[in-house]
Order: C-alpha cells, then structure tokens, then sequence
C-alpha cells in the first residue's frame, strides 16, 4: 500500500490531535465545544487554519476578537500571538496545517 490512511477524530469531546507531524507540514485536527479552546500563545510556523464546523473565536496580537464561521480559513504569520476558542454553542471543529512544519522553521 502506497498511501498512508489517519482516522479523525468525530466528537464531540475536547480534541488536539496531530495527525501528521513530518519534515513537511504538521496536520492538526482540533475539537472544541463551548468556552474551550487553546491557551494564548505564538505562531510557530506558517499557520493555515481551516473552520470545518461552528464559529471559531480568534484573537491574533492586539487586535479585537474575530469570529469565523465554518467555510473560513485563515492564514496566520509566523511569530503571531494567537488566542483561540469557542465562544458559541455548536462545537468548533478545526484543520490546522503548519507549513514549513515548525521543526524546520528558519530560526533567527
């Protein structure tokens, strides 16, 4: 078999999994229902952040909160405070995929 098969997890319980995490490109598959999310913290990479379901709440430095709902992806620069979470009802299901994967990420 050439290809290489990940099963996703469905829900609805709170769920961070990195599904691929290789010398190309970290795959994150994240679950959350309401008031969960991801403590703040900064951009390792490139960060391509994809809603698949729900709103998600997202606030990127200094900036106001932005909602997004699914359909939504972001493009998010490396080194950029992030803090993200569900603030809505229907549970957040999101596709995070770093490129270039942050172990390869050119240092200062």
């Amino acid at each position: 078999m050439i290809e290489e098969i990940f099963t996703l997890a469905r829900g609805p319980e709170r769920t961070v999994e990195k599904v691929v995490q290789d010398d190309n490109v970290d795959y994150i598959h994240m679950l959350f229902n309401k008031d969960e999310g991801l403590p703040p913290h900064y951009s390792n990479s490139n960060v391509y952040m994809t809603v698949l379901q729900g709103t998600l709440t997202i606030g990127l430095n200094d900036q106001d909160d932005h909602f997004y709902p699914a359909g939504t992806l972001l493009k998010i620069p490396y080194q950029t405070k992030m803090n993200v979470r569900n603030t809505h009802e229907d549970l957040l299901e999101l596709l995070v995929i770093k490129a270039p994967a942050p172990k390869n990420y050119p240092r200062d």
